[in-house]
């Protein structure tokens, strides 16, 4: 028997949620209301799927860890025909989740994010109720640090677990191997975030019908060129706030408009029109770096039209200068990107003072060598290098995120419609 496609709803503004599943609902079996929406909207929200989508199964994933026989009473008399609990919790309150299920006709699925021994405490549930779903689930955070669905899956089929269900970072490239072993593959951001759901939803379940691999548009960067290709592609605002609202470098700004860099970070330390150390430093980069100079932030430049030059014959991407620059014109017609401080005509000596390959700070913002930099109009960021590939994956999902809402707008919404502004403003005050 074929895998079932599970939709998963991560949202907190339920009429979004809604609209989602209306558009996938031809190509899924089981819509879920997720655990950030039950709590922005408590069980009305599966009152409300249970009415709009009678004849498809609906999921509570309340993530129970304690009075288990009431949160599985509660979901079920509100319309859920799976209600998915935390493995990690103890025996005695799993057991009373599969009672309280048996009694109220409805299934339980049983999560085991960041439980261990998994195999060893899926078969004492199993023992139990051989008719429970035990879920392998990687959590989103844990996503965003790379890490992929781990071969759990494999080792409970051979350990004889059946109904076995998967979550976390699943899309149409990796889903028809997940499909092999699985009776349930639970979807979430490579439909909900699609500008196209059907048709996302529609890959997904050709590639768990047809157990293949189908390209997809959602993937996690794991490796240095993905982070890249992922740089290249978001914005810095999208990367501020997957830091959490990030600093970009203070009064640093391109020459021209429109200009993007993105790379990692060959550092220089200098005195203010100093530029031995900034020309040195073309010759010691790699190419794919980005040269970042401190300069003190004053005049005379320390970087001109020659130097550009001789970036462009080296393969560097980019320079950001928290100092001066001087031949903008030349430099604007070679579309090098020059992200800079101050612009002025007068150049200063090459006296040779300064480091190369150090920490510094540019425009208020600490870099180091190998930090990736990250420019464009609304000005530069520096991601460090051990953070790198989960702030792309974070950038990453802001800008897909928002890509969708886009489409939501463009159906004649606004964002603060779609946000449901007001309803959480009045909260704040």
């Amino acid at each position: 028997m074929k895998a079932k496609l599970q939709l998963a709803l991560d949202f907190v503004e339920l009429e979004r949620a809604i609209n989602i599943a209306k558009e996938a609902e031809n190509f899924v079996d089981i819509i879920e209301v997720g655990t950030p929406l039950i709590k922005s909207e408590g069980m009305n929200a599966v009152r409300k799927f249970r009415k709009d989508f009678p004849n498809k199964e609906i999921c509570a994933d309340m993530k129970t860890m304690d009075v288990g026989r009431m949160e599985v009473e509660m979901a079920a008399k509100a319309g859920a025909d799976i209600v998915a609990i935390l493995g990690a919790s103890d025996y005695s309150m799993l057991f009373e989740c599969l009672k309280a299920g048996r009694n109220y006709g409805c299934k339980i699925m049983v999560d085991m994010l960041n439980v261990e021994n998994l195999t060893e405490k899926a078969n004492k549930i199993k023992e139990f109720a051989p008719e429970v779903y035990i879920c392998v689930h990687l959590g989103i955070d844990q996503q965003m640090k790379g890490m992929k669905i781990s071969c759990e899956v494999e080792k409970l089929a051979k350990a004889g677990i059946n109904n076995i269900a998967v979550a976390g970072g699943i899309n149409s490239e990796n889903v028809g191997e997940l499909a092999k072993f699985c009776a349930l593959i639970i979807v979430g951001a490579a439909i909900t975030k699609s500008r196209n759901v059907a048709e996302s939803a529609r890959k997904l379940k050709e590639a768990i019908e047809k157990e293949i691999s189908i390209k997809s548009e959602f993937k996690k960067a794991s490796s240095e060129d993905e982070i890249l290709e992922i740089f290249k592609k978001v914005s810095t605002a999208n990367i501020s706030d997957a830091m959490h609202r990030a600093q970009v470098m203070n009064y640093i700004k391109p020459i021209k408009p429109g200009m993007k860099v993105c790379g990692k970070a060959f550092t220089v330390r200098t005195f203010s029109g100093d530029w031995a150390k900034a020309v040195e430093s073309i010759d010691k980069a790699k190419a794919g770096n980005v040269i970042v100079i401190d300069a003190n932030g004053k005049s005379p430049a320390v970087w001109g039209e020659l130097a550009t030059l001789s970036c462009i014959q080296k393969g560097i991407k980019g320079v950001v200068i928290d100092g001066a620059i001087r031949d903008t014109g030349e430099i604007s017609k070679l579309n090098f990107p020059a992200f800079v401080k101050l612009i002025t005509s007068n150049a200063g000596e090459p006296k040779g003072f300064g480091e190369l390959g150090v920490k510094i700070s540019c425009g208020g913002v600490d870099v180091r060598p190998g930090d990736y930099i990250i420019g464009d109009d609304d000005g530069v960021i520096v991601v460090p290098e051990e953070d790198a590939i989960e702030v792309a994956n974070r950038a990453l999902d802001v800008y897909e995120k928002e890509d969708r809402i886009k489409e939501e707008i463009a159906n004649k919404s606004t964002l603060a419609s779609v946000a449901e502004i007001e309803k959480w403003e009045s909260c704040k005050r």
